[in-house]
């Protein structure tokens, strides 16, 4: 049976879910719910997807749908900390280029603090040497080239 770790706390203007294990057909029905609940009372959700294992195109599906959904609220749902390794179907599908995907929380919460009208920091792939030195600096990330 697949595990899935959910948790949630409030930061600033943002509601940071924090995501482990796997996100599967078995538990993307929890992440789901998870999210309907989150999105009753949040306008701003940080996705942290540090600690996921796996994640499928069903788990990917539920992360899409509550995006278009805070959206059209006029909200927003940014994701954080995608290890490609273990979300290769944001990349895959080509997703990882349309949603707000950041190095980590901390990078997220910063651009919720910049200027609506500031420049966006250079886009990297999340492999490669390119991935190696956007470890080190926060910035929004890209699919690969």
């Amino acid at each position: 049976m697949a595990e899935l770790r959910l948790s949630s706390e409030r930061r600033g203007d943002s509601l940071v879910v924090a995501v482990g294990g796997e996100l599967d057909i078995v538990t993307s029905r929890q992440l789901d719910e998870y999210l309907t609940r989150a999105r009753r009372e949040h306008r701003r959700i940080i996705l942290d997807l540090a600690a996921v294992d796996f994640m499928d195109t069903s788990s990917l599906a539920v992360i899409i749908g509550h995006w278009k959904r805070l959206q059209a609220a006029g909200g927003t749902l940014v994701l954080a900390g995608a290890r490609y390794r273990y979300t290769k179907t944001l990349w895959i599908t080509g997703l990882a280029g349309r949603l707000p995907l950041f190095d980590d929380v901390e990078a997220a919460l910063a651009a919720e603090a910049a200027p609506a009208d500031a420049a966006p920091a250079d886009l990297a792939p999340p492999d490669g040497q390119a991935a190696a030195d956007a470890a080190t600096r926060p910035k929004r990330r890209a699919a690969p080239g």
